[in-house]
């Protein structure tokens, strides 16, 4: 019979621990926390399930210490860590070193994307952002009317100060349309100019609870509003689009409750101050001038009238000289213009116009009379028939020389062209027998075709022969 050997349970379980955790070291596996349990040493315990199985898992103190926030019932989440075989149940769990929530990575990366955008577009410079009031009539706060926020803001404020008006406009600060209720609050308190600053703030939570402040919609908002913000979300540590946009960044709402008004005990010991120093200094200046006024008095520049107005009266005198001598010619100058202007009156006088008219009209007569007999004289003597016969019969002299020069040049055009002459120089013509056209080629000439040559002085009857 076979030995069969037997393994005690711990025998057992350590070679199962052996086999298991090796090749399962360094895993991520992604799933559901359910049955969570927060152990008072500070070990978290839960399970990771998804539609068909479960595994146990848990998250040490020491790498809890690192999570951003505390998982809960639902959350779905990627565990990195080591499998294990835990041997005084007989059970394996998931070792967790890191947890990372789903969904967060994403939204760190839109939340970079975004930062990076409008930080291009400018929306967080220094320069654009505006100045807070000193003391504000009107603090209008933008959150949510149920939470602890608007509680701690109007202790803090009612504490500080008194003489102001605070206007909630609550909103949603989480959850689907939690945006877009936030920038509706911020653009009805610019348009209907409730408050002189604006809280726009929530409490604390997770990447996700503060979501609706990394919203583009309320970053425009907030760029947009012509009255100052005060971005008041989560704890210190936590920063949004809001906080960068907005004109002051407060770390925590209660913070900006301190922000936005003075201490009234501090302000009034400022004041205090500010009294006893400005006395003290205009204390000091009237014994100042004081003492200057009683060396001025001492000075004997000041011990007799004349040393101060003797210069001014020397000066008033020069210019009672110098204004009589411009007064005198000044008076010649208009006395001149005057003067002439008399002139130009008496020759535009009607009596002196008609006058020179008058002489005018009696020039210009003489001159229209002469020129008239002048220009009777030479029509006349153009219109002499004598003149016109001898001028008529030179004209007709010289256009028949003209006529015959040119007949003469024609005639001898026309004997230069008369063919008899070419004819008489040795050349001949020859004409088709029948008729009088002119043969101009040999080709038009078939063997035994009679024709006829004309010389210079006759006729010559042909025939054409074979060469």
């Amino acid at each position: 019979m076979e030995q069969v050997r037997i393994f005690t349970v711990t025998e057992l379980t350590t070679a199962i621990k052996a086999v298991l955790e090796p090749p399962f070291r360094g895993i991520c596996v992604q799933g559901e926390i359910s049955n969570f349990k927060l152990q008072t040493s500070g070990h978290l315990y839960f399970n990771l399930k998804d539609g068909g199985a479960q595994v146990s898992a848990v998250l040490f103190k020491g790498s809890a210490s690192q999570l951003s926030r505390m998982p809960k019932e639902g959350d779905q989440v990627i565990a990195k860590g080591e499998l294990s075989l835990y041997a005084p149940r007989g059970s394996y769990q998931l070792v967790v070193r890191e947890l990372q929530f789903q969904g967060v990575g994403e939204l760190l990366m839109k939340l970079h994307q975004l930062k990076e955008k409008l930080q291009k577009m400018g929306w967080f410079d220094a320069a654009r952002k505006k100045r807070l009031p000193q003391l504000p009539k009107r603090i209008g706060v933008i959150t949510s009317p149920t939470g602890a926020v608007i509680q701690d803001i109007l202790h803090i404020l009612t504490r500080r100060f008194s003489g102001f008006h605070v206007v909630l406009n609550p909103v949603k600060v989480q959850g689907e349309g939690a945006a877009e209720e936030i920038a509706k609050a911020i653009e009805e308190c610019n348009r209907y100019e409730v408050a002189d600053v604006l809280i726009v703030g929530r409490g604390g939570g997770s990447i996700e609870d503060l979501w609706a402040f990394n919203e583009e919609i309320v970053a425009k908002a907030i760029f947009a509003s012509k009255i100052p913000i005060i971005s008041a979300v989560g704890h210190e540590t936590d920063f949004t689009i809001a906080d960068w946009v907005a004109d002051v960044r407060a770390p925590t709402p209660s913070a900006a409750a301190e922000i936005v008004i003075k201490d009234k005990a501090s302000l009034f010991t400022y004041l205090g101050h500010v009294q006893t120093s400005s006395s003290q200094r205009i204390g000091h200046q009237v014994t100042q001038y004081r003492e200057k006024l009683r060396t001025l008095q001492r000075h004997p520049f000041f011990s007799s009238p004349y040393a101060m107005l003797a210069q001014p009266i020397q000066q008033v005198d020069n210019l009672r000289v110098d204004l009589d001598l411009a007064l005198e010619q000044k008076m010649g100058q208009y006395k001149a213009k005057l003067e002439s202007f008399a002139k130009q009156l008496e020759l535009l006088k009607p009596s002196s116009r008609i006058a020179q008219m008058k002489e005018k009209m009696m020039s210009l007569k003489g001159q229209i009379g002469s020129s008239l007999e002048h220009y009777l004289s030479l029509k006349k003597e153009r219109f002499d028939p004598a003149v016109w016969q001898e001028s008529l019969a030179r004209y007709m002299m010289q256009a028949v020389a003209q006529k015959k020069e040119r007949l003469m040049r024609s005639a001898e055009h026309l004997r230069c062209l008369n063919p008899n002459n070419l004819l008489q120089k040795g050349y001949t013509m020859i004409f088709s027998e029948k008729g009088d056209s002119v043969i101009l080629s040999a080709k038009d000439l078939p063997p035994h075709t009679p024709f006829r040559v004309r010389f210079h002085d006759g006729h010559v009857a042909a025939v054409a022969k074979e060469e």
